[in-house]
């Protein structure tokens, strides 16, 4: 969910697994909406291929909902997706609950305060907010400081190339980078830095 240039109306399309081809649409009033291109999803979903059968993922800054709607169609187990404009929420609902019942759950709120509230576990995260917030840094804190992650859990990371990347825990490796346009695409995984520390 990034600044791009100003649109009303949109549309975004499921690229792979059980609900390919199908297109969720957006209002974007404001045009501060620009969801993950099609070509760095497929390179994501590659990258996740193996890890997605019954996964618990949250989208943080869900937006178009595409990264979330994509890991459901692949076989994720449960999504969340946090938006915190009332109408876009309620955009996601209306879209995705006839698709995937209830294995998706939309929720209306600031991302870094339903972190704060949740008790729930991941095993995949989404942190793709708008650039110019400063949001993923601290979302990637809070991730790890409040204890939302699962054991070996992958954490996506989207930011501008021209800046530079988010900071985040120690205990995440990066797996994965790509860079495209203007988008930088980083995997990390969420691992054990004392058993890092001893391999090393």
């Amino acid at each position: 969910m990034k600044t791009r240039g100003k649109t009303s109306k949109g549309q975004v399309r499921i690229i792979g697994g059980e609900r390919r081809g199908h297109r969720l649409h957006f209002v974007d009033q404001r045009g501060d909406l620009r969801p993950s291109s099609d070509r760095m999803r497929e390179t994501l979903f590659n990258w996740l291929r193996a890890e997605l059968a019954d996964a618990r993922v949250l989208d943080l800054f869900a937006g178009s909902g595409a990264l979330g709607a994509e890991a459901l169609s692949r076989g994720a187990e449960h999504a969340v997706l946090v938006e915190k404009k009332r109408e876009r929420a309620a955009d996601l609902s209306r879209q995705l609950q006839p698709m995937f019942g209830e294995r998706v759950s939309v929720h209306c709120a600031d991302a870094l305060k339903w972190l704060a509230r949740s008790a729930q576990r991941f095993d995949l995260v989404f942190v793709d907010p708008p650039y110019d917030l400063g949001l993923a840094e601290p979302a990637c804190q809070a991730l790890h400081e409040l204890g939302l992650l699962a054991p070996d859990a992958w954490i996506y990371v989207e930011s501008r190339k021209q800046s530079e990347a988010p900071a985040v825990p120690e205990s995440w490796q990066l797996v994965r980078e790509k860079e495209s346009g203007d988008v930088r695409a980083r995997l990390y995984r969420k691992t054990n830095v004392d058993k890092l520390k001893v391999q090393s």
